[in-house]
């Protein structure tokens, strides 16, 4: 597991701003740039989660922000979902293993290809929403998603890729006991519980509005400071990377703004997983030649 430091990455979800549209739309034609906030948001953290069109998003977007993100020198992650647009991947479902990873290896090669044939890469994972938060205490569920980054790996003949995710979660625990790197992370603007989890969403507390004190917190996270929980109490979060929010009023002015306050702090901010280099004179000019096959066959349901 990647450990905490004094150096500290930032990731954010991106590619989400097509919410609830058709995948792939005509109307967004190929080569179009990323959603504003997006490329503002880009210039900002180290590394993107970007979404794999099951609840938002769509290949045009991915290869946006997979383009920006490259060009900036952020890393490329995959953020898959449960097959939910109308929820915003916000609703658990309730798959079997071998549902949950046919579901998350359909996006992470939709994403991974679309990256490649644009000179890039996938160097991480990070499911969202409802999945993202079932993984930290379902273990059928968390194996699945393990098993897509297990059999990803084998198809392209690589190293699987780190999952990003809450510190305790089941799904770390069962990455590490297969060899699959992990990397722990803490949330900007969220409040926790005084064991280090988070306060739901809808409870008193769950989100965190002052800018300041949102900066404050990371500070103390990437320092291995303790934070205030609710109750009163301190916790210590040990992460290696922070996630600020997108999709939220002023992300961007709070992204810059927690970004600044770690560097005023001496802090590094830089990625967990380096972002991807095309050796010179290899494929992916576009052509699709550096392709590892074609993918899962079909595309899976939700169940």
């Amino acid at each position: 597991m990647v450990g905490q430091a004094r150096r500290i990455d930032l990731n954010c979800d991106l590619g989400e701003a097509r919410r609830g549209t058709p995948r792939w739309p005509a109307s967004l034609a190929p080569g179009a740039g990323p959603d504003p906030d997006d490329a503002a948001l880009l210039d900002v953290v180290t590394s993107a989660n970007v979404a794999c069109g099951f609840h938002a998003g769509n290949r045009p977007t991915m290869i946006a922000t997979a383009v920006a993100a490259a060009e900036r020198g952020v890393a490329l992650g995959a953020h898959p979902s449960y097959r939910d647009g109308a929820n915003f991947g916000r609703i658990e479902h309730d798959l079997d293993r071998e549902e949950v990873a046919r579901l998350v290896e359909f996006q992470l090669v939709e994403l991974d290809m679309a990256a490649r044939r644009h000179g890039t890469r996938v160097r991480y994972l990070k499911p969202h929403g409802a999945l993202y938060n079932r993984i930290v205490r379902d273990p059928e569920q968390a194996a699945g998603v393990v098993d897509a980054v297990v059999r990803y790996a084998d198809l392209a003949n690589e190293e699987p890729v780190p999952i990003l995710g809450l510190p305790g979660a089941v799904v770390l625990s069962h990455a590490e006991a297969v060899g699959v790197p992990t990397v722990t992370e803490a949330f900007a603007d969220r409040g926790y519980r005084p064991d280090g989890t988070l306060v739901p969403r809808g409870e008193p507390g769950a989100v965190i509005t002052d800018v300041d004190e949102v900066a404050e917190r990371v500070v103390a996270m990437a320092t291995g400071r303790s934070i205030t929980a609710t109750g009163g109490s301190q916790v210590v979060v040990a992460a290696a990377s922070v996630c600020v929010h997108g999709d939220t009023p002023g992300a961007v002015d709070l992204a810059r703004r927690v970004r600044a306050s770690l560097e005023e702090a001496g802090v590094e901010v830089a990625p967990f997983a380096a972002p991807y280099v095309r050796p010179r004179g290899s494929v992916g000019d576009g052509s699709g030649r550096d392709a590892v096959g074609d993918g899962p066959a079909g595309e899976p349901g939700s169940g």
